[in-house]
């Protein structure tokens, strides 16, 4: 079985888009609870719910990664961020039971992708993904690093990166979700 997460309801294929590897794709994984990341981005909600309008130039917010057991770990940049981004949002979860020509997703452990469209065979709809996280983190299934318990030398590594970020982006929606965020800027 393999899973994909979207905001969109109702849909009957899944269709390759231009995605951050330059070709269209659609990406998979084999662990239902990985995709979860994938039904919010933080820097859009905080655009959306500040003005009630997408972001003028999307920029995508990706504070997580895939353990070496093939878990998504979520890192908390900021305190409360995990509960902040996802609390309340819902989304679906469609499922393919089988993909023909579907390539591991290198670097990328249980994600593959595909280049050509595929049907769907099941869905569900997921009310809350901030619980659906918890539920998955109380199984072992993910992993919260929550900003209180991180190290300082972590810490220090944020500040440093998230002040690259603030310097090299001309996205002005990026650098106001960025400062609303980080008082060290």
């Amino acid at each position: 079985m393999f899973y994909h997460a979207s905001n969109v309801g109702d849909l009957k294929v899944l269709k390759p888009h231009v995605s951050n590897h330059g070709e269209p794709l659609v990406y998979f994984s084999s662990k239902r609870e990985n995709v979860l990341v994938y039904l919010c981005n933080a820097v859009e909600k905080y655009i959306y719910e500040k003005y009630g309008r997408p972001m003028k130039i999307y920029e995508k917010w990706a504070s997580y990664g895939i353990t070496d057991d093939g878990r998504v770990r979520i890192e908390e940049y900021y305190p409360n961020a995990t509960k902040e981004t996802f609390e309340g949002v819902s989304g679906y979860i469609y499922s393919v039971d089988n993909l023909d020509n579907a390539k591991p997703l290198r670097g990328i452990k249980d994600a593959f992708v595909i280049s050509h469209q595929v049907e769907i065979d099941g869905s569900e709809f997921v009310q809350d993904v901030y619980a659906e996280m918890l539920k998955a983190e109380s199984e072992g299934k993910i992993v919260i690093e929550r900003f209180e318990d991180i190290t300082q030398q972590k810490k220090e590594w944020i500040k440093k990166t998230i002040r690259n970020e603030y310097k090299s982006t001309d996205n002005d929606d990026y650098k106001e979700f960025l400062s609303a965020k980080f008082d060290f800027l």
